[in-house]
């Protein structure tokens, strides 16, 4: 599989509330890094809106490919895949919306209660702030204290973040680099030191 080079998402919670036909929908989003926090998170909503007529929901994590929604009782294709059109439309990955409905007494139709639930979507997440997130590799890097200022001199070049200076027995450092510039920055120190740096992959598809 192969993870994009950026993605949009939330870095936080936010909500939304409206009615219609007395039907009250609140819409709720939520960062995640995996299917395993969003379902923790579907358990607490679940818990917190036990009174509900409907807690449905979606959710979408790097991989267009890996999704999931849910009508949970409403009409097949009302509400999951509404509210799955909703996150889709401003294109994020790595979030969960809920979208819970406490009925109002009167029924509002397919085509109605689809509408409901996208803007119930929408809205939520129009309320929340919306960051773009680049996909580093983590690294480290072991040297001689000779090539100090050569190893500080390609990471710099190469845009490095989050570097963090390990002082052990001979020095190292941690650091984020793009995955398109990985190969790049391995081949400088290599040639730089003679083959002596070691350029040790430890984490990849960080995105910050």
């Amino acid at each position: 599989m192969v993870f994009p080079d950026k993605i949009n998402t939330f870095n936080t919670r936010s909500e939304s509330r409206f009615k219609e036909k007395g039907s009250l929908f609140i819409g709720k989003t939520f960062p995640i890094q995996s299917s395993d926090e969003a379902e923790s998170i579907l358990a607490e909503i679940r818990k917190k809106y036990f009174d509900a007529t409907h807690n449905c929901y979606a959710y979408i994590l790097i991989s267009q490919d890996n999704f999931k929604y849910s009508d949970d009782g409403e009409p097949n294709g009302t509400a999951g895949i509404r509210i799955l059109n909703a996150i889709n439309h401003f294109q994020l990955s790595n979030v969960l919306l809920v979208s819970t409905r406490y009925f109002g007494g009167t029924k509002l139709g397919v085509g109605s209660l689809g509408k409901a639930y996208y803007n119930s979507a929408f809205t939520a997440i129009e309320n929340t702030k919306m960051v773009s997130l680049n996909n580093y590799s983590e690294i480290m890097i072991e040297f001689t204290y000779e090539m100090t200022s050569h190893v500080h001199h390609f990471i710099n070049y190469f845009h490095a973040k989050n570097i963090q200076n390990i002082f052990d027995e001979a020095p190292k450092i941690k650091c984020l680099i793009k995955p398109s510039e990985f190969q790049k920055l391995s081949d400088e120190l290599l040639l730089i030191s003679k083959g002596l740096i070691k350029i040790i992959p430890l984490y990849e598809n960080v995105y910050i």
